[in-house]
């Protein structure tokens, strides 16, 4: 599950509500089937998402929340797929280049952390490509920042070339074909248990939140309508609705 308490008070919600943005009520079921306890510390964090902007607290109500669109966003960073379920893609593909020198790793393996979330496919060495709008959010990171004078970032439309055979070598697309397929054979071994549905709804998320974190959440004009990981949000949809009923 995720660690930092930020993005996971984020991602709760929307696996909850999704891009209808409904309200969420933290209660009982929602601590055991995340890990979450309504503590100080929690309801602190709380406090800062609404501060920020990212939720918003139902008036009148105790612990009832909703994602706002700047927390989307904010959770579309960690978790790239999320972003074109809900949004256009602009045609725009983001090319990042860096090449920060070994004596520099610290500096390097920072960035790398920061822009894990971001959909970077390796394209060629040192160069990194994305559907994503990241361009903004990497001048706020780096600004005035020693990692600044490594960095070339570019905007570009692709005009010539098999797109099929680009996607596969940058993200490996038939890679994660298959581990989609792995995640549905384990979630029909948790829906075929004896379990609680909410044990079997935590189970059902440990594994969803393994793949999501890897998945680069590429629109459906490159990876096509039907592609597995829209089938799995789907299933995933329907898995919520039965065991939360």
């Amino acid at each position: 599950m995720i660690k930092e308490k930020r993005t996971k008070i984020l991602l709760i919600i929307f696996l909850l509500t999704d891009v209808k943005f409904d309200w969420v009520s933290f209660d009982s079921n929602i601590e055991k089937i995340f890990d979450l306890s309504i503590n100080q510390k929690t309801k602190g964090t709380i406090s800062g998402l609404i501060k920020e902007g990212l939720i918003e607290k139902k008036e009148n109500e105790e612990n009832k929340y909703r994602l706002t669109e700047k927390g989307f966003k904010e959770l579309c960073f960690e978790f790239p797929f999320f972003r074109f379920l809900k949004e256009s893609w602009d045609k725009k593909w983001r090319i990042i280049s860096y090449e920060i020198p070994e004596a520099k790793r610290e500096i390097r393996d920072r960035l790398r952390r920061e822009m894990q979330g971001w959909g970077l496919g390796p394209w060629h060495r040192s160069f990194w490509l994305t559907p994503h709008p990241v361009i903004e959010r990497l001048k706020d990171l780096t600004s005035q920042k020693e990692e600044e004078k490594y960095i070339q970032s570019f905007e570009a439309d692709h005009s010539f070339g098999n797109r099929e055979i680009l996607i596969e070598k940058v993200w490996e697309k038939s890679n994660f074909d298959k581990k989609y397929r792995e995640l549905f054979k384990k979630w029909h071994e948790i829906l075929s248990s004896n379990d609680e549905k909410i044990n079997k709804f935590k189970k059902i998320i440990v594994e969803y939140i393994l793949i999501l974190k890897e998945d680069p959440g590429l629109p459906k004009e490159l990876i096509g309508e039907s592609w597995i990981g829209f089938e799995g949000w789907n299933i995933f949809k329907e898995i919520r609705s039965i065991l939360l009923s």
